[in-house]
């Protein structure tokens, strides 16, 4: 992380002063000069901030609810989560750099340093954790369905038969549905969740599928609101961790700031802020979350 080296370059200004004190003193008054070095660090600190010349971190940009740019403005919960996070480990608002991290890019933008973390509903695999590392997980998420308000026939993945049924491309999760739970379901891919949920809206697909927080964060939207539910029949587990590099040393530092967001009631507010209007409630059983141990 860059905070490292903002660490070695202020360490070497107060090396610098040291040795010039040394060098200009007559009287071997190096207590006093040493003290002036101390200052001079302090005051590097003081003008840099704590957390050093920033900090780059990966969202997503088009998960309304989750990560989303409006314009130069980020908001969601995974964003709401890494601004505390980020807070807690030193850095300000306006020393974090937001960096698009689509799915397919995740584990390049960490291994090759373009960013220092990610927290972009990026569940953690072992598959995944060959490239790179986690902290938390800071929220459990299941597979879901979002439907009409009004629906009453749709209860969970095994009563789609027949249905059409919409998930973005390239994605598994409706493909999943039809494997194992309603080969009669006929599927729809759409670019991306929002077209999904317009497609749902306007009579074209009875369900949308995919994380419920995603679903309860899409129809949080005030384009949605009033016309969506999620139907609350989880059937997978992702666990959304924040990903980092694997040199990193990080891990702990995180996981306190994470523990201190879920014990200060920060954590729920995010939640609540996110799906706002859409009756969600997090899988009490699996949320908050443990933390898996830092030395995995």
């Amino acid at each position: 992380m860059r905070r490292t080296r903002t660490t070695g370059v202020i360490a070497l200004a107060a090396t610098a002063a040291l040795a010039l004190a040394a060098c200009s003193s007559d009287d071997g008054g190096g207590d006093t000069d040493a003290d002036a070095g101390s200052e001079t660090t302090d005051t590097m600190e003081e003008e840099e901030g704590a957390g050093g010349e920033g900090l780059t971190i990966g969202i997503k940009f088009d998960q309304p609810g989750l990560g989303f740019m409006d314009g130069d403005t980020p908001s969601g919960f995974d964003v709401d989560v890494a601004k505390y996070v980020a807070s807690e480990l030193g850095y300000s608002e306006d020393q974090i750099e937001w960096v698009e991290a689509p799915s397919a890019q995740r584990e390049t933008l960490l291994s090759t340093g373009q960013v220092d973390m990610i927290f972009a509903t990026y569940s953690i695999t072992d598959e995944r954790r060959e490239q790179v590392s986690y902290a938390g997980p800071y929220f459990v998420a299941g597979q879901d369905l979002l439907v009409a308000a009004d629906n009453t026939d749709i209860t969970g993945p095994d009563a789609l038969d027949g249905k059409n049924l919409c998930s973005v491309t390239g994605s598994t999760s409706a493909q999943r549905i039809k494997d194992e739970y309603s080969e009669g379901v006929n599927l729809l891919e759409q670019p991306g969740y929002a077209e999904c949920v317009t497609a749902l809206t306007s009579g074209q697909v009875d369900a949308v599928t995919t994380d419920d927080i995603i679903l309860a964060g899409l129809g949080a939207q005030p384009a949605n609101a009033g016309q969506v539910k999620v139907v609350g029949n989880t059937f997978s587990e992702e666990r959304y961790g924040v990903g980092i590099p694997q040199e990193s040393e990080q891990c702990e530092d995180i996981n306190a700031a994470l523990t201190q967001m879920i014990d200060d009631g920060s954590w729920q507010e995010y939640i609540d802020a996110a799906t706002e209007g859409t009756g969600y409630t997090p899988n009490s059983d699996l949320n908050p979350p443990e933390f898996d141990p830092c030395d995995m």
